[in-house]
């Protein structure tokens, strides 16, 4: 058993350089490989299947204060995955366990199993569910909308990113409370999909011609209740012309901003919360983790009546992670986005 571990070579991206704007793939990140150590008492080894790519990685990246400390040189890349138990030493797990995890951006991550949670099958979706609505993203949107933005059934929700994988969640929340939900993306295309295939009342594309303060004015006609920031910039300054008495703006994320190499640009229209009394709030999933079986026991009802739909973008290949990112930054995906590390049916186990 031990020689065969010894023999099993683990191949993972590490975080080598911090960028000072763009993310550079060749200059932040080395790919490494190297044998699997003994696998100690106590301890559980995971094939990773499936890596989650997420713009909060870019944060991560900066040598400064954050809700997690930064990323260390030469270390493995951080990031969630999903992933199969197998070998155990550890008996609260089992080999052939399904398993999500914060297993980095590696093909296998020994653990001593406390931060692993066991998953399971949820009707006829893929097990990277768990990654996308029945992961932090889902939580992400559902605590955000509803326990920071409070909802009432006929308000207005305008949701920037909102083709991106917690966007998409929160859009469709809003419509399973009664509102109206107005999204926010770069293409005709992505717009198409929020309104034909999720459900959204209207989608605006920032990149039209037209002022982007003009397409609220015509979508919202009755002002915006909540605003849900995932891009921050200028977007953020257009919606707070827009806020209404009392409505409500939720900053879950500032994506224009990661990538300037600059000062973030804060907004410029914030006398409008003193006008409208209104309040922006920042929030953080990771307070409400005690909370999580109770948004994913209500949103897999959700996916189980086929209220909530959701939406994978993969990319092939553990190798490919580090360009692969950069699509976060650049609009270039729809959904959740996803590297397949390898099969779901793993090799012989160890």
């Amino acid at each position: 058993f031990k020689s065969e571990l010894r023999m099993t070579t683990n191949t993972k991206v590490l975080f080598v350089s911090r960028p000072s704007s763009v993310i550079k793939p060749d200059e932040v990140f080395k790919i490494d490989r190297e044998p699997l150590p003994e696998l100690k008492d106590g301890q559980i080894l995971v094939r990773n299947t499936y890596l989650s790519l997420d713009p909060a990685m870019r944060g991560w990246m900066n040598d400064q204060k954050s809700y997690v400390a930064p990323l260390k040189i030469g270390e493995v890349m951080r990031g969630a995955t999903i992933g199969e138990v197998t070998a155990s030493k550890n008996p609260k797990f089992n080999v052939g366990d399904r398993v999500s995890l914060t297993g980095g951006w590696q093909q296998y991550t020994l653990s001593d199993g406390s931060q692993v949670q066991k998953i399971r099958p949820v009707g006829n979706y893929p097990l990277t569910i768990w990654l996308g609505v029945l992961g932090a993203t889902g939580a992400t949107a559902y605590f955000g909308l509803l326990d920071v933005g409070k909802p009432k059934p006929g308000e207005t929700i305008l949701v920037s990113g909102a083709a991106g994988a917690t966007g998409s969640i929160v859009g469709q929340i809003g419509k399973i409370k009664g509102c109206r939900v107005v999204g926010i993306a770069g293409s005709d295309q992505k717009c198409k999909w929020l309104v034909d295939e999720l459900g959204f009342d209207a989608a605006i594309n920032y990149n039209s011609p037209t002022p982007l303060g003009n397409l609220i004015a015509k979508h919202c006609p009755k002002g915006v209740d909540i605003y849900f920031d995932n891009v921050g910039g200028s977007i953020l300054d257009e919606a707070l012309r827009k806020i209404n008495k009392g409505a409500r703006v939720i900053v879950c994320g500032a994506i224009s901003q990661y990538n300037t190499g600059a000062q973030p640009i804060g907004p410029k229209n914030y006398l409008s919360l003193l006008v409208n009394r209104a309040r922006m709030e920042g929030f953080l999933v990771f307070d409400y983790v005690h909370r999580f079986q109770e948004a994913f026991e209500e949103m897999g009802k959700w996916l189980q009546e086929g209220k909530l739909a959701h939406s994978e973008q993969f990319v092939d290949g553990l190798e490919n992670a580090p360009e692969a990112l950069n699509l976060l930054f650049s609009g270039r995906n729809t959904g959740k986005l996803i590297v397949r590390i390898a099969d779901e049916t793993p090799p012989a186990k160890l």
